[in-house]
């Protein structure tokens, strides 16, 4: 990053009362910036919503090659970190920068509380679905395969509680997530973990009762009749059958 230089804006600036988010340190770390920074909050159970924006654009979009204490549900705290990928958001850029933290109080307009996507979930199953709501306005709850739209229940009422019906013919796989939209806000949206949706039945519990059927029928097929009900073996000779 050679020529790079960093000009900080450092200035500690109020979110709300009682409540201010300061950055203390900026690093440099091969082609990544980590920013150092301290949120405030009389209050330690707010959650926020935090973006970090730079002087090339005169700080009108926030950076998107972010991770780290950014974006929503931010807790309060000293020494929060962002880390920003500036190659891979300006490429090779060179000249002075100026960065700065904005946000607010973030209050989901849907925050899940019992869906567990670490666990399988069966196809043809009702799945209880429950929530903390944010407002108001009616949500569409929708489950996607991948970048594929499975099935959806549109403008249901943000009550904190829906039943989630996993579809019968849906293909098994690990890559489902729901995707939440509050239906007056496009912007926003909120998508789940991936999770994994399997058969309702396994496929070796379907085929078993058909191997007990072929065994059965061999049996019977090969009793003599002496009301045995043990299978001849073809292998032996036969009687009036010369042996090889």
């Amino acid at each position: 990053m050679k020529g790079f230089l960093l000009t900080l804006c450092v200035s500690a600036f109020f979110l709300a009362e009682a409540q201010t988010v300061s950055i203390t340190k900026v690093e440099l770390a091969g082609e990544k910036i980590i920013v150092h920074y301290d949120l405030e909050d009389s209050n330690p159970n707010n959650e926020y919503k935090l973006d970090l924006y730079a002087s090339k654009d005169n700080f009108i979009a926030p950076l998107t090659k972010v991770k780290g204490n950014v974006g929503p549900e931010v807790k309060p705290g000293t020494d929060r970190k962002i880390e920003w990928s500036i190659m891979e958001e300006y490429g090779l850029y060179k000249g002075k920068i100026s960065l700065e933290i904005k946000g607010k109080v973030y209050i989901p307009f849907v925050k899940l509380k019992n869906f567990n996507t670490s666990k399988s979930y069966k196809r043809g199953s009702n799945n209880n679905l429950g929530w903390k709501p944010g407002n108001n306005n009616p949500i569409n709850i929708e489950l996607f395969k991948g970048g594929q739209r499975v099935a959806g229940d549109m403008n249901m009422p943000n009550n904190g509680s829906h039943t989630l019906y996993i579809p019968s013919k849906a293909k098994p796989g690990k890559d489902y997530r729901l995707k939440i939209t509050d239906s007056r806000n496009n912007d926003d949206v909120i998508y789940t973990d991936y999770f994994k949706v399997k058969p309702k039945v396994p496929l070796l519990l379907k085929l078993l009762p058909v191997f007990a059927i072929g065994g059965a029928a061999a049996t019977l097929g090969g009793g003599g009749g002496g009301g045995s009900n043990d299978p001849v073996d073809l292998t032996l000779p036969l009687p009036g059958f010369p042996s090889n």
